[in-house]
């Protein structure tokens, strides 16, 4: 039988300027798939690269006294070096200047001219350099491009336009029918939204105002329009439309950021229908980063090198802290605090000890061969039950959920380490075939661990293999064994402790307290008594691209019905608790007033959406409860407030059905 192929792409990134840590996130999600996909057994390929046309890139070099060619030449190697630290594990690096692209690109082009999609006319309107794309006044914020702050150029120029409008309809019903093509939810409901709000305009495929781009063969004067010509790419890397082509189109996924999945969710899909070809299985649109909870900008001063944190920490810790404490489909927080605090105990401590403290055991009692497994007590057989299943892990990474990926497989490398106090293999050199039992497990853990850490954090990976004298295996290999033989090696650290010579900053500095807090709007699933509580309910939300429980004490004031179907507001970033017996993940927020209660109104937006005053950035470190008791959100002409400052979400204010200054709790 041959192999289910797995196809995944990232964006394709601009060579401007050099790469930053939002180019590395992205790449490092890609790599987790595909790794996963490799592991799965299955035949993956996985493509990458650089965008090099267009205005923005013409400027640029030309401001560099460079030509653009020798400009991207010189810059698409940062971004090969970045996916080369990074052990990313690309297939292929595509760049929109070589042949193989071109030649797709306007074979893809050529398919809808014949068609009679394509036609010439005139534009006259308003167009953002920083991303190339055309706008009309009413996408606009007081006539500056809502992502890059500057205003749009007045353009009038001859162009070829695409009738995009043609495939409107289509492109609708595909999204509604096919749940899982935009991702998360929250876009697809903002670009189900946009579609069905107004008819689409055409689409302008050239410009002849500039000339860094693909020439049209029939009209040499205009060359392709950047987004007709970058979006091939996924195409042309590939090799359409050969053989090679044929087994892995459509992709299963193709990731990006947030603030182009326009471009990948309506005009991709047009340009694809039009030329009749699939469209992928799913788009899924990232978050961005900030640093040290500040917006990165040259103005600042603060934007993060990835080859440099490499150069400095390593690749892995780098990848660790990104996928770890992001979640996915966010925003997110980068800072060398966070990174370090999870080099010294995530890494270090809990899985750099556990493989030191059992090589070190092995070498003095065994001198370095792996024993002989004897009976196994309750013990072991727990800990065998502690591996994570196959279906769970798939089931997190299908849904999006990287970061609960991670935290899934730490669990079961922390209960490894809990073995080790528990049984306490130093005490037992009376007994040697207890002591060759535990010591086993520890080897065969470890070995399960290597494997399932590889898409995560590889060259780790690869390492603990070697130390215990195997092979890192697949999933397939995922099972405890009493056949693993071999010897371990001399004990080499895995992570080094980082050390600092002075205090370091907070891992986030929100400009307000209020930044602590990571508020969501999640729909009310299903509401259930508490098995151990009278007066509490247990709560299944669905925030969007997850799904939540928390405990959550308002049966004296709603009955099961009124809640179901509701959107509440809750804290997204609240540190799991034991309630009663029961996990709470978050607390969903409510006003009280003279013994009345209310649950917070976020009847407006969408499950997933961020809930957020202006001019303060969310984190998504995690807070106890007394973190959010020193926050004080009240309430003002129903609408709820931090200061003078209403919460609201991107689809309008918050509110509750409560007098003025209720508490909100």
């Amino acid at each position: 039988m041959p192999k289910q192929t797995y196809y995944i792409t990232t964006a394709i990134d601009y060579p401007n300027a050099k790469p930053h840590i939002g180019h590395a996130y992205e790449k490092i999600i890609a790599d987790v798939y595909a790794r996963w996909h490799e592991l799965l057994g299955n035949d993956v390929f996985f493509l990458t690269g650089v965008d090099e046309h267009g205005q923005k890139i013409e400027k640029t070099a030309t401001a560099a006294g460079k030509r653009p060619k020798e400009f991207c030449d010189e810059m698409a190697l940062h971004f090969q070096e970045m996916c080369k630290k990074l052990n990313i594990c690309n297939n292929d690096f595509i760049r929109t200047t070589e042949k193989r692209h071109t030649k797709t690109a306007l074979d893809i082009f050529q398919k809808a001219f014949d068609k009679g999609l394509i036609y010439k006319g005139t534009y006259t309107g308003l167009y953002c350099t920083g991303c190339e794309a055309y706008y009309t006044e009413k996408d606009l914020d007081n006539g500056n491009c809502t992502i890059h702050k500057r205003p749009c150029e007045k353009l009038s120029e001859e162009n070829y336009f695409f009738k995009i409008g043609t495939f409107q309809e289509k492109i609708i019903k595909h999204i509604e029918t096919h749940p899982g093509f935009v991702q998360p939810e929250s876009r697809r409901n903002e670009i189900l939204f946009r579609l069905k709000k107004e008819p689409l305009a055409d689409l302008s495929v050239s410009r002849t105002s500039i000339s860094w781009g693909i020439p049209l063969p029939f009209d040499k004067k205009h060359v392709l329009y950047v987004w007709f010509d970058a979006l091939t790419n996924y195409l042309s890397g590939i090799s359409y439309p050969t053989k090679k082509f044929q087994k892995y189109w459509p992709a299963q996924l193709q990731l990006i950021g947030k603030d182009i999945i326009w471009f990948h969710t309506v005009i991709w899909p047009a340009i694809l229908m039009a030329a009749e070809l699939p469209l992928p299985k799913t788009v899924f649109a990232h978050g961005f980063l900030t640093v040290n909870g500040e917006k990165m900008s040259k103005s600042l001063g603060n934007i993060i090198d990835p080859i440099s944190v490499v150069n400095t920490y390593g690749a892995d810790p780098l990848r660790f802290v990104l996928l770890r404490d992001v979640s996915a489909g966010e925003d997110g927080d980068f800072s060398e605090k966070a990174l370090i605090d999870r080099n010294n105990t995530e890494l270090a401590d809990a899985l750099g000890n556990l493989l030191q403290r059992t090589n070190v055991m092995v070498q003095k009692y065994f001198n370095g061969n792996i024993p002989v497994c004897g009976k196994q007590t309750d013990k072991e057989k727990q800990l065998e039950e502690a591996i994570p299943e196959i279906s769970k892990l798939s089931e997190l990474l299908n849904g999006y959920r990287w970061n609960q990926f991670v935290e899934h497989i730490w669990h079961y490398i922390h209960k490894c380490n809990k073995y080790i106090n528990d049984t306490e293999p130093w005490k037992q050199s009376n007994d040697a075939e207890r002591l060759a039992t535990i010591l086993y497990n520890l080897v065969e853990h470890l070995r399960i661990i290597s494997i399932l850490v590889y898409p995560i954090i590889p060259e780790s990976s690869e390492s603990i293999a070697a130390q215990i004298g195997q092979k890192r295996g697949t999933i397939k290999n995922v099972k405890f064994t009493k056949k693993t033989t071999g010897m371990v090696s001399s004990p080499k650290i895995l992570f080094r402790k980082i050390e600092t010579d002075k205090p370091q900053e907070p891992a986030h500095k929100p400009e307000d307290p209020f930044g602590a807090l990571n508020l969501k709007v999640a729909s009310v699933e299903k509401v259930e008594p508490h098995p151990n509580a009278d007066k509490l309910y247990v709560v299944t939300l669905n925030a969007g691209n997850e799904k939540r429980t928390l405990v959550a004490g308002l049966k004296q004031y709603y009955t099961p019905e009124q809640l179901v179907g509701k959107h509440i507001i809750f804290i997204s970033n609240l540190k799991p608790a034991q309630l009663r017996g029961v996990t709470s993940q978050g607390m969903m927020l409510a006003g009280e007033k003279n013994g009345v209660v209310k649950v917070l109104d976020a009847s407006i937006a969408q499950p997933g959406e961020q809930v957020f005053i202006d001019g303060v950035t969310a984190h998504t470190a995690q807070i106890t409860i007394d973190d959010f008791m020193k926050i004080k959100l009240t309430t003002k002409n129903k609408h709820v407030v931090y200061g003078e400052k209403p919460l609201k979400t991107k689809s309008g204010i918050i509110t509750v059905d409560l007098e003025d200054n209720a508490t909100i709790r």
